[in-house]
C-alpha cells in the first residue's frame, strides 16, 4: 500500500512538472506576438509612396501658367507691333483683354443656354457616363482589400452529435491475461472476449474558436463534452470534458507578418492605383470637354464670319442694283454680285451644320438631363479665350510632368506591388517547417457534465504535446517558376517606366512647340485681318468710282473672310494647345473647384 501511494505521488509530481513545462512553452510562443504588436497590426503599403498618392489626389489640379512663366505674359496688342518687325523676344505685362465675342443669332431665352467653361466642367463631372463608369472602380478595388483582410477573421465553430446504439452480443479478440497480482488464477490464461448485448446513448458536443494570426500561425481554443450512458449489460455512465489549446506556427515558408499580409498590401497598392486611374480618367474627360467647348467657340466664330460675308455680299448686290438703275454701272455687275451671294450662302449653310454637329458633341459629353442630343437648345460659350503669351521653362515643365503624371504614379504603385509579390514568392520557395503545440486540461465524472467540468478546471489531469513537421519538395520548380515570372514582369514594368518617361518628355516639348506656333498664328492672322479689311474697303471704293469690277471686289471680300476664319481657328487652337500642355503635365488649366465625390479618397479637381 505504501508502495502504491509513493508511486501515485511520483506520478502526480511528474504530471505537475510536465504541465508547468507545457505552460512555459505556450508563454514563450506568445512573447514575440506581444513584443511586435505594432508591427503585427501594420498592413499599410510604403508610407512615402502613399503620401505621394495622397498629395496627387488633393483638389488642386491647376497648372498656373502665369506663375511659372519666366517672363510676364503679353497680349496680342503688345506682341503685334514687334511681330511686324520680326519674331517677338520680350514682353511686358498687361491685364487680359476682353475678348471680342462673335455676334450671336437671335434666339428665344428658352432656346439658348450660355455656358462658362467652369459650368461645363461641373456638368461633365456630374453627368458624364464615362466618369460614372470609372467611379465604380474604386469601390470594386475596396472590396478586394476587404477580401484580403477577411482571411484573418476569427472562426467560431460548434458541433453536437447524438447517437443511440442497441447492439447484440459480439465476439471480440482472443487475449492472454497478465494480472497485476502474481497469484491470480488468470495468469497466462488465454480466452476469447465477448461483448454482451448493450443499449447505449452517446452525446458529443464541442465549441471553440479558430484564430488565424498574421504571423502565419493558427490558434484553436475549444471545449469538447461527451457523455455516454449504458442501460443494458453492465450499467455505467461517464461524462468527459476538456479545455484544449493548440497552435501551429510555420518557421520558414509562410512565416512572418510581412509574408502573411502581402496580399493585403498588394490589394492596397491596387486600390490606390485604381484611385489614380480614376483621377486620370476624370482629367481626360475634362480635357475632352474643354476641347469640345473651344471647338464650339470656333464654330460660332466661323458662323459669324460666314454670316458677315453673306451680309456684305447681299449689301453689295443691293448697291449694284441701285447703281445699275441709276445708270452708273453696267448690268452685268448684277450677275457677278448674285454669284457672290450664292457662293456665300452655301458656306453659311455648311457653317450652320458644323455648329449643330459640335454642339451635339458637347451635349454628348455633358449628358445633362435638359440637353437632349436632338434638342434645339443653342449652347453659347460664355468664357473669353486666354490671349496671353507665356514664356515657359521647358525643363521645369518636363520635370513637373515627370512628378505629376498620374500614369507614372500608377506605374510606380504597380512596381511597389511587384516588389511585395516578389518577396512573398521568395518565401514560398522555402521548405515547410511547422511547429505544433497542443495542451488540454481533462476532466471526468460519472454523474454529470458539471462534475467533469469542475475537474477540468482543477488542472489535475492534462495532455500536451510539441511536434515538428517538415515538407520539402523534390524539385520546387513550380514555386521557383512563379518567382522568376514575377521578377521578369517587374523588369518589364521598369523598362515600360523608362519608355513612358521619355514619352512624357516628348509630349511636353511637342505641346510647348505647338503652343508657340499657335501664338505666332494669332499674331500673323490678326495682322492679315487688318490688312485684308483695308484692302476690301479700298477695292469697294474703287468699284464705286468705276475702276474695279464686282468680281475683284468679291475676291478681296473672300480673302478678308478667309483671314478672319484663320484668326478664329488660331485662337481656338491656342486654347486647345494650353489644354494639351496642362494635360501633358498631368493637370488641367483650372477654372473652378469641383469634386468627383468618390468614397475612398477625396478626388476633387481644381
Amino acid at each position: 500500500m505504501n508502495r502504491f501511494a509513493s508511486l501515485q505521488h511520483q506520478t502526480e509530481a511528474r504530471d505537475k512538472q510536465l504541465k508547468a513545462c507545457g505552460r512555459c512553452i505556450g508563454t514563450i510562443l506568445l512573447i514575440p506576438l506581444l513584443v511586435s504588436c505594432g508591427q503585427y497590426l501594420d498592413t499599410s503599403p510604403d508610407r512615402k509612396l502613399v503620401k505621394r498618392v495622397e498629395e496627387r489626389l488633393k483638389p488642386d489640379e491647376g497648372l498656373p501658367l502665369p506663375a511659372i512663366s519666366q517672363l510676364p505674359p503679353q497680349t496680342v496688342e503688345q506682341a503685334l507691333p514687334k511681330f511686324k518687325e520680326g519674331r517677338p523676344k520680350s514682353a511686358t505685362i498687361l491685364p487680359p483683354p476682353s475678348a471680342a465675342k462673335p455676334e450671336l443669332p437671335k434666339a428665344a431665352p428658352e432656346a439658348s443656354k450660355q455656358l462658362s467653361i467652369s459650368a461645363v466642367r461641373s456638368m461633365a463631372l456630374e453627368n458624364n457616363l464615362d466618369l460614372k463608369i470609372a467611379q465604380a472602380d474604386p469601390k470594386i478595388a475596396a472590396t478586394a482589400v476587404s477580401e484580403e483582410e477577411a482571411k484573418f477573421d476569427d472562426l467560431i465553430f460548434a458541433k453536437a452529435k447524438y447517437g443511440k446504439k442497441n447492439t447484440p452480443a459480439q465476439n471480440l479478440d482472443v487475449v492472454s491475461f497478465t494480472p497485476v497480482d502474481p497469484t491470480s488464477p488468470l495468469k497466462n490464461e488465454i480466452d476469447k472476449l465477448t461483448a454482451v448485448p448493450q443499449e447505449t446513448e452517446v452525446l458529443d458536443m464541442e465549441a471553440g474558436i479558430v484564430i488565424p494570426l498574421r504571423t502565419g500561425a493558427k490558434v484553436t481554443v475549444s471545449s469538447p463534452f461527451d457523455g455516454k450512458r449504458q442501460f443494458r449489460g453492465v450499467a455505467s455512465d461517464q461524462y468527459q470534458n476538456a479545455l484544449r489549446f493548440s497552435i501551429s506556427q510555420p518557421l520558414l515558408r509562410d512565416a512572418g507578418i510581412s509574408n502573411n499580409v502581402a496580399g493585403i498590401r498588394i490589394a492596397r497598392y491596387e486600390q490606390q492605383a485604381v484611385d489614380v486611374k480614376t483621377r486620370l480618367q476624370a482629367i481626360r474627360v475634362l480635357a475632352m470637354v474643354e476641347r469640345a467647348y473651344w471647338s464650339l467657340y470656333v464654330a460660332w466664330g466661323e458662323l459669324d464670319v460666314r454670316r458677315q460675308q453673306y451680309e456684305n455680299a447681299s449689301n453689295n448686290l443691293s448697291m449694284v442694283r441701285k447703281r445699275v438703275a441709276e445708270g452708273l454701272t453696267a448690268s452685268v455687275e448684277i450677275n457677278r454680285a448674285e454669284i457672290g451671294v450664292a457662293e456665300r450662302l452655301e458656306s453659311l449653310i455648311i457653317a450652320e451644320t458644323s455648329l449643330k454637329t459640335r454642339q451635339r458633341q458637347l451635349k454628348l459629353l455633358l449628358n445633362a438631363p435638359d440637353l437632349d442630343l436632338d434638342s434645339q437648345t443653342l449652347l453659347i460659350p460664355d468664357t473669353s479665350p486666354t490671349l496671353l503669351e507665356f514664356n515657359l521653362d521647358r525643363e521645369q515643365l518636363a520635370q513637373r510632368a515627370l512628378d505629376g503624371r498620374l500614369e507614372l504614379l500608377e506605374l510606380e504603385l504597380k512596381l511597389a506591388a511587384d516588389l511585395t509579390k516578389i518577396d512573398y514568392l521568395s518565401n514560398q520557395t522555402l521548405p515547410m517547417f511547422m511547429l505544433d503545440y497542443n495542451y488540454a486540461a481533462l476532466g471526468r465524472d460519472t454523474s454529470s457534465y458539471g462534475g467533469a467540468f469542475d475537474q477540468t478546471l482543477s488542472g489535475n489531469y492534462s495532455d500536451w504535446s510539441v511536434g515538428l513537421r517538415v515538407e520539402i519538395p523534390l524539385s520546387n520548380e513550380l514555386r521557383r517558376a512563379r518567382l522568376d515570372r514575377a521578377v521578369q514582369e517587374r523588369m518589364q514594368r521598369l523598362t515600360t517606366q523608362q519608355l513612358r518617361e521619355l514619352s512624357v518628355r516628348r509630349e511636353i516639348y511637342d505641346a510647348l512647340d505647338q503652343m508657340s506656333q499657335n501664338w505666332q498664328r494669332i499674331l500673323a492672322t490678326r495682322q492679315n485681318v487688318v490688312l485684308a479689311g483695308l484692302n476690301y474697303d479700298a477695292e469697294l471704293k474703287q468699284f464705286k468710282e468705276g475702276l474695279r469690277t464686282m468680281t475683284e471686289v468679291l475676291e478681296t471680300l473672300t480673302r478678308l473672310g478667309e483671314a478672319q476664319l484663320r484668326e478664329v481657328r488660331a485662337i481656338g487652337d491656342y486654347q486647345v494647345s494650353m489644354i494639351d500642355l496642362a494635360f501633358a503635365t498631368g493637370t488641367l488649366l483650372g477654372h473652378s473647384r469641383v469634386d468627383l465625390g468618390l468614397d475612398t479618397t477625396a478626388h476633387s479637381i481644381r
